[in-house]
């Protein structure tokens, strides 16, 4: 099916912005068929309850990020639960659990819902145990309190094997549908607030479900498994949690790194031992996270979990492999690539947008963004992207009488250029930007 106008419009938006879409990447996934059948086939084995874990290694530019929306787009399609966290040293550090599963919640998207899918999915569970409980033949279905009871009661029957070991997450859930009933509308908002981790929910609110401060890291263990067991008996197939950018984990203080390292090895021990069944949890990184003195190796016992024999050439990589890499950009994907957005471009003007924006154009421009990065086709889709979408599409778009044949040349700000790019453009930096972690510095020594 053709992407709507809107849908077009926001892979457009966000590319100009030099982000990768949230949504329609498969639109633009080039090169990534090979791992289609692997994947497909361990979101199968989380649909029937089982616990997967993959990693997913590349350099910058080789879309590490692209690669995992790509998978939670797959992931939708099969009735997954979906949710992205990207890891940092300040908001979501690895080895605080309770953070990266209220960031999870915060990101939780369904095929139904894009946004605030927890609540959704929570509303439509306490609507499906009504209808339960009222289907009893001589139920008193006016009797307010007894349906928050029997409601209550089956609620915690279908949390059984979550509340042997987490009891707080049926009690609060119990609470919080007892205060709909009773419309405590502000009391049912704050228990719900405070199951998905927000900090700072009033005293009197947890009291209402007899719980007290905020979620720890090993709370924060028993809500996942309690958020599987909801996606579960509300159709879902299971939960697909993608960590980004583990490789923050490098440039962390080194007590704060030792715990996430150590972290990320207990999430996939409890991921292979079941503890979490129908999650997907990917996890991406650099080589050198995976490689460096300062990521992986820090930890043996991750080391070999993670651990898979990478030839010179990757011609005969395994996709079910635990750990993956991916490719470099070369000149012709990033063309294709450059050939899709264009088709996919929003216009007024077909025929003019067509002769003005052939295929040569797009190679000219994917040759020349990479010639200004020192010849590194692997750093320059973000840039060549941008640049195809704000500065020859749109021109082309809005001016007649624009031709980028004789009125674009191509320039590259450092403004614009990320760490990577500039290094790669040869670009230097000034003083004022270079940060200074002289902590860690002391520390190393």
């Amino acid at each position: 099916m053709d992407p709507t106008i809107v849908r077009r419009r926001e892979i457009l938006a966000a590319l100009r912005n030099g982000t990768v879409p949230r949504r329609g990447i498969e639109l633009l996934a080039v090169g990534l068929e090979r791992f289609g059948a692997a994947i497909d086939e361990e979101l199968d084995r989380a649909a029937l309850g089982q616990g997967v874990f993959k990693a997913v290694r590349g350099d910058y530019g080789t879309g590490k990020t692209f690669f995992a929306r790509w998978v939670q787009h797959r992931a939708l399609d099969k009735g997954f639960a979906v949710a992205e966290v990207q890891i940092s040293e300040t908001e979501t550090p690895l080895h605080k659990l309770e953070t990266i599963y209220r960031r999870a919640i915060e990101s939780l998207r369904t095929r139904e819902w894009e946004s605030g899918a927890f609540r959704s999915l929570i509303d439509r569970w306490f609507f499906a145990l009504e209808e339960e409980v009222l289907a009893r033949p001589g139920f008193p279905a006016d009797d307010a309190a007894e349906v928050a009871r029997a409601v209550g009661e089956l609620l915690e029957a279908r949390l059984a094997k979550v509340s042997a070991t987490q009891p707080t997450f049926a009690a609060v859930l119990r609470a919080c549908h007892k205060a709909r009933v009773e419309n405590q509308v502000a009391l049912a908002d704050g228990l719900l607030a405070w199951l998905m981790g927000h900090p700072n929910v009033g005293a009197s609110v947890k009291r209402a479900a007899n719980v007290k401060g905020e979620i720890d890291t090993y709370t924060a263990a028993g809500f996942v498994r309690g958020l599987l067991a909801v996606l579960a008996q509300t159709g879902r197939k299971g939960l697909f949690l993608v960590l980004d950018e583990a490789e923050t984990i490098q440039r962390m203080r080194g007590d704060v790194r030792e715990k996430s390292l150590n972290a990320l090895r207990q999430l996939i021990d409890d991921v292979d031992s079941g503890r979490y069944p129908g999650l997907f949890l990917l996890v991406t990184g650099t080589p050198a996270f995976f490689e460096g003195p300062q990521g992986v190796r820090r930890l043996p016992p991750l080391e070999q979990r993670l651990h898979v024999d990478f030839a010179a050439d990757p011609t005969f990589d395994s996709s079910r492999a635990i750990q993956v890499r991916l490719l470099p950009f070369d000149e012709g994907r990033l063309v294709e690539v450059g050939r899709r957005v264009r088709d996919l471009y929003p216009t007024s003007a077909p025929e003019r947008l067509a002769s003005r924006v052939g295929d040569d154009v797009v190679r000219a421009l994917a040759q020349q963004v990479t010639g200004k990065l020192g010849g590194k086709v692997g750093i320059a889709p973000r840039l060549f992207l941008r640049k195809l979408v704000g500065d020859v599409l749109d021109r082309v778009e809005e001016h007649e009488a624009f031709d980028p044949c004789r009125h674009y040349e191509l320039s590259l700000a450092p403004a614009e250029m990320n760490a990577e790019e500039r290094s790669a453009a040869g670009v230097e930096r000034s003083p004022d930007d270079i940060e200074l972690d002289l902590a860690s510095e002391r520390e190393e020594r």
